[in-house]
């Protein structure tokens, strides 16, 4: 099998029940379409994740749903509606979004970087209030981060920093959270520490799309898998029914094999040794 093959297995129809919906998708950059006529559908109350080889289109995806990058065909809908028909701040209350390696302004307490996330509640007849200070407060705390409220964001560690911007984006009180790789460049306790706030959130009623490059992490925390290649979903699902090795091995090109991991039962992938790995 080839890596441009037809998958075989593994391929299972998208959800039905869906807030967040793309149709017919075609984004690009410049002259590059990357997604064309792409559909996809994002289980309410899950915790989807999408992988896929680099450059294949997962992040283009995400900001195409969260209406950062404007689709040149098909549509996004948000609630039933062209997401375009909302007006910026209307989308905001929506759905947030925390994009790849995002950087905090110069000598910004954590406090106040979240309180960034109640700007779409702002408006010209509505200042700060009580609400407002409320809602910086529970999300500081659902996010594991209130004792950091009075310490500089530059002073923080990789994994603090990401809790303290998944912080920002729950006080903006949507229900639907898109995290961009959100264990990019850090170590594995606080890659699982960001995974499990994230689950933590869907069991609490959330939304959460999320952008992963660790494999044996996307399986065992989605309860919906999207797997990437060549700007198309080969497949979906719960990982358990669509995961296998013939999937790794045309998506990714790595000959391995899936096993159930023995602390969750999820798939784990094995790469197969091979001489110059012995």
């Amino acid at each position: 099998m080839t890596a441009h093959d037809t998958v075989p297995v593994g391929i299972a129809e998208p959800p039905a029940a869906a807030r967040l919906v793309g149709r017919g998708l075609q984004v690009g950059y410049g002259d590059r379409l990357v997604l064309d006529g792409l559909d996809v559908a994002i289980p309410d109350g899950g915790l989807t994740v999408i992988v896929g080889p680099n450059a294949c289109g997962k992040s283009t995806l995400l900001r195409a749903l969260a209406r950062m990058l404007p689709a040149r065909g098909g549509v996004v809908e948000l609630d039933g509606r062209p997401i375009g028909d909302y007006p910026p701040k209307e989308v905001a209350r929506r759905l947030g979004l925390l994009p790849q390696s995002p950087v905090a302004p110069e000598g910004i307490t954590v406090a106040d970087l979240v309180a960034r996330g109640r700007y779409p509640h702002q408006g010209i007849f509505r200042q700060w209030s009580d609400a407002d200070a409320e809602a910086v407060e529970r999300a500081l705390a659902r996010a594991g981060v209130a004792d950091l409220a009075d310490r500089l964001v530059a002073e923080l560690s990789g994994g603090q920093r990401q809790r303290v911007w998944i912080a920002m984006a729950l006080a903006q009180e949507t229900s639907i959270l898109l995290l961009d790789e959100p264990t990019t460049y850090l170590d594995i306790a606080h890659q699982v520490e960001v995974l499990r706030l994230a689950r933590g959130l869907q069991r609490d009623g959330y939304t959460l799309v999320v952008v992963l490059h660790e494999l044996q992490l996307a399986f065992r925390y989605a309860s919906h898998l999207i797997v990437m290649r060549d700007g198309v979903i080969v497949a979906q699902g719960d990982p358990r029914d669509v995961v296998t090795a013939e999937l790794i091995e045309d998506v990714y090109g790595l000959a391995c094999r899936v096993i159930a991991d023995p602390e969750s039962g999820r798939p784990l992938v094995i790469p197969r040794l091979e001489e110059r790995d012995r």
